[in-house]
């Protein structure tokens, strides 16, 4: 019998295993400072077995047979996805708002690699996302990260299926992104198009001036001097854009 009972948390803490994997395996949480596999890959198992032991959550039964077993690791794979997508979501509002700002600056030429995708993304956006991972951490964000995933396990326990996903939810997560990305850089892009408007009208009234080389380092001046500003008014809409995760957790798995 106490054999039967260790197997039932071995299986809990192998299912919540690959639940944490999908969720956090290149979210900008954990990359920002690279850890190694094997560190990463006992850490996740430490905290499946911490969230199995203190919340009780082994499964009933075990999976008797092998397909039994992959259907139970595909459903939470499934689960860790659709919450890793409201992490991506959210953190992608600075990689866009950086996107559009370098745009408007003329940083558009130069990108740097992403080291949550090992891709090339924009160069302030990297830098916004990287200042976004720490303010995420110094608002206690990894607390919260910490109950939305028991969260998950009292909505969907381990081994049961999730039901019917809302891809509503889904498609209104993947809007915030261009919404709060926008909001993000609004006084800065907002300040650029009013200077393009500026120097529209000198290069007609004074052609003999080279507007591209006086441009460029202006607007790349004002542009960083206004987002500079703008970081001091920021924090309100950070708070929006990390609560956001947990709304939608709470509303595609309840």
């Amino acid at each position: 019998m106490r054999i039967e009972a260790d197997m039932l948390v071995i299986s809990a803490v192998l299912l919540m295993f690959i639940r944490l994997s999908a969720l956090f395996l290149l979210t900008p949480l954990f990359v920002a400072a690279p850890m190694p596999v094997t560190v990463r890959t006992l850490f996740f198992l430490a905290l499946a077995f911490m969230l199995i032991a203190g919340l009780s959550a082994t499964p009933a039964t075990l999976p008797q047979t092998l397909s039994e077993w992959f259907i139970a690791a595909a459903q939470e794979l499934l689960i860790g996805a659709v919450m890793a997508f409201g992490l991506f979501a959210a953190f992608a509002v600075f990689l866009f708002g950086g996107r559009i700002l370098d745009f408007q600056m003329g940083f558009g030429v130069a990108n740097l690699i992403d080291p949550a995708t090992q891709t090339q993304g924009p160069l302030l956006g990297t830098i916004l996302n990287l200042m976004a991972v720490m303010t995420f951490f110094l608002l206690d964000g990894h607390h919260l990260l910490i109950r939305g995933i028991a969260f998950s396990l009292q909505q969907v326990p381990i081994g049961q299926s999730p039901g019917a996903l809302r891809i509503d939810e889904v498609v209104m997560q993947f809007g915030i992104m261009f919404t709060f990305g926008l909001m993000l850089v609004a006084p800065a892009v907002f300040s650029l198009l009013l200077l393009d408007v500026g120097l529209a009208v000198s290069a007609r009234t004074m052609p003999q001036v080279n507007i591209f080389i006086v441009g460029l380092p202006l607007k790349i001046f004002v542009g960083l001097v206004v987002l500079a500003l703008s970081l001091n008014y920021m924090s309100p809409l950070l708070k929006r854009v990390f609560a956001s995760i947990f709304r939608y957790w709470e509303r595609v798995l309840g």
